[in-house]
């Protein structure tokens, strides 16, 4: 059985050859080495058993995510990378790491620094991203400190990198497309949301941050109303038990760093929504204001297979 290792990522225990290579990824001794938990990472993207963000480190997301997939393959479920579990996501032999040549709208920005301060971002026009190296690791669903790994020597931070440059991320071009969702699935002891389809058989599988003492998940059967991409965060500081009392209600402008991020999933229960996020690196690890916030590449894909009447369970 290959469980999660405790060694650090290193440069050069994750170049692109070793990666790719499933025969020498393999996990060893029992324990799973940082190239072969990030290929595994980037594997369970690629049949939609999320980890959130990619990162080549074995934590609880990533834990759940295989643990999940086990269960839809009928194989014994462990949570951890076991042979069977290993040969199974191996049967994609697609390369997990490809070149990419980033483009000019890649790095056109504009990038801003962005405030903390509800009011203060209140007051811009957008809340794109702060820097190149957060739209890149985005759009590859990776950690930023991943990408700086996967591509030593080359300066990825504010106003460095360039159109052209050639730079190693996840393979995610092979993902399996989804079909519509039957049925939505929040499980708040599990910090999941996980797609169904007509059969009760899993299409997809997300980690997420599932309210909280002060905001718990409202527990019952809904349904989604309505799905808004990009949308404006309308803030209103009396529905937050931690808001700065000299707070006002404000529109919040729309952008990946919104507090909503890039989709509002809005569910019949008033208030309460299945949302992106601006910090993708803490969800399923910290609570939430009672909705339920996933990275914004899960919502994103999420809100497209699933439409205004699809039913909403969400569970302790």
């Amino acid at each position: 059985m290959f469980v999660a290792g405790h060694a650090v990522a290193s440069s050069a225990a994750l170049n692109l050859e070793l990666v790719n290579d499933p025969a020498l990824v393999e996990p060893v001794g029992g324990k799973a080495s940082a190239a072969a938990v990030l290929r595994a990472q980037i594997l369970l993207a690629r049949v939609n058993f999320s980890v959130g963000q990619i990162d080549a480190g074995f934590g609880s997301n990533t834990g759940k995510a295989i643990a999940a997939y086990q269960a839809r393959q009928g194989l014994a479920v462990t949570g951890v990378l076991d042979p069977a579990s290993w040969a199974a996501l191996n049967q994609d032999t697609a390369a997990v790491l490809t070149r990419y040549s980033v483009t000019a709208a890649d790095v056109a920005g504009p990038f801003v620094k962005l405030p903390k301060d509800m009011m203060e971002k209140a007051a811009l026009p957008a809340l794109g991203y702060e820097s190149a190296l957060e739209g890149l690791a985005e759009k590859f669903h990776s950690s930023p400190k991943l990408l700086e790994l996967l591509n030593p020597g080359i300066k990825l931070g504010v106003g460095l990198v360039q159109a052209g440059q050639e730079i190693i991320v996840p393979a995610l071009d092979g993902t399996t497309p989804l079909t519509k969702a039957a049925k939505v699935l929040v499980d708040r002891s599990e910090s999941t949301v996980t797609l169904l389809d007509a059969d009760g058989q899993v299409l997809s599988h997300y980690p997420a941050s599932t309210g909280s003492e002060h905001d718990p998940l409202p527990v019952g059967d809904w349904e989604i109303l309505a799905i808004a991409p990009n949308p404006t965060f309308h803030y209103n500081p009396k529905l937050f038990w931690d808001a700065d009392p000299t707070h006002a209600k404000a529109k919040i402008a729309a952008g990946p760093n919104s507090p909503v991020g890039v989709v509002w999933v809005d569910l019949s229960k008033e208030h309460y929504g299945i949302h992106g996020t601006p910090e993708p690196s803490r969800v399923g690890k910290t609570q939430s204001h009672g909705c339920i916030r996933l990275t914004n590449w899960d919502a994103k894909a999420m809100s497209q297979v699933v439409a205004a009447g699809t039913p909403a369970l969400l569970q302790e």
